[in-house]
């Protein structure tokens, strides 16, 4: 089975359940309050391991309680967190969410210690990967530092996923870099065109280099994908690699 090395974002989340998000200026009394471990890549790690997959987090948190509780999630949920790096001058990334009654959602991020990952974490991330293992990352850590992960992944002999969220034009040598570029409807717009519908823009994205693109929809639809023929060995890696990427 090929190895998943996560190199990406750990967050605390800050819930608070409202029966409808503020405006601007104005305060809402909640109604629940929790916090639960997050960051993209974290998330992406744990489902990952939940299907069956061999992952591991490269990343980094603060040395607060917030940081600790993060590690130990991982490793209850079966993740390798022996490179999660502990900064000892950031806090932990934390996220404050409002959830509405109606499931829409507003968020926030301080991204903490995820916005020191360095280049020695992308190269401890390269390091543990093997010829047709799967590198997968997202865009809450620095943007060069998943551009040069992406670069030695494929050197590596690696499959390249990306989930470029938060939304952000990418420089197109990164793009077509990717095996799969994964994003949701708002961030496929944001990278396209604000007009497109969800198969126009994963179209488009396809034509910016990735060999395949995956525009997710939400729970109500299916994602709208288009591709290139895999290599024969994607056939082996992207079992995981899809369970994993429409989580968004």
């Amino acid at each position: 089975m090929a190895s998943i090395v996560v190199l990406g974002s750990l967050n605390l989340d800050l819930v608070v359940t409202v029966p409808r998000l503020p405006q601007p200026g104005e305060t809402v009394l909640g109604e629940r309050f929790g916090s639960y471990p997050g960051g993209k890549g974290a998330n992406q790690a744990v489902a990952a391991a939940r299907l069956g997959g061999r992952v591991a987090m490269v990343g980094r948190v603060g040395s607060d309680s917030f940081g600790a509780s993060l590690i130990t999630n991982l490793e209850l949920n079966g993740v390798d967190a022996s490179d999660v790096a502990v900064d000892p001058d950031s806090p932990t990334g934390a996220a404050l969410i409002f959830v509405e009654d109606g499931g829409q959602n507003m968020i926030a991020v301080a991204s903490g210690a995820n916005a020191t990952v360095s280049p020695r974490d992308a190269q401890r991330a390269v390091a543990r990967l093997a010829t047709g293992d799967l590198l997968v990352m997202q865009l809450e850590i620095p943007v060069t530092i998943v551009d040069q992960a992406v670069v030695a992944g494929r050197r590596a002999g690696a499959f390249v996923v990306l989930n470029a969220a938060p939304a952000q034009r990418l420089d197109p040598g990164l793009l077509r870099e990717l095996d799969v570029l994964v994003v949701n409807e708002r961030e496929a717009k944001a990278m396209t065109d604000p007009g497109n519908s969800p198969e126009a823009a994963a179209a488009a994205l396809r034509a910016m280099g990735p060999r395949i693109a995956i525009v997710t929809l939400g729970p109500a639809c299916a994602p709208a994908v288009t591709s290139r023929p895999p290599k024969p060995m994607a056939r082996k890696a992207f079992g995981s690699t899809f369970g994993l990427a429409m989580l968004s």
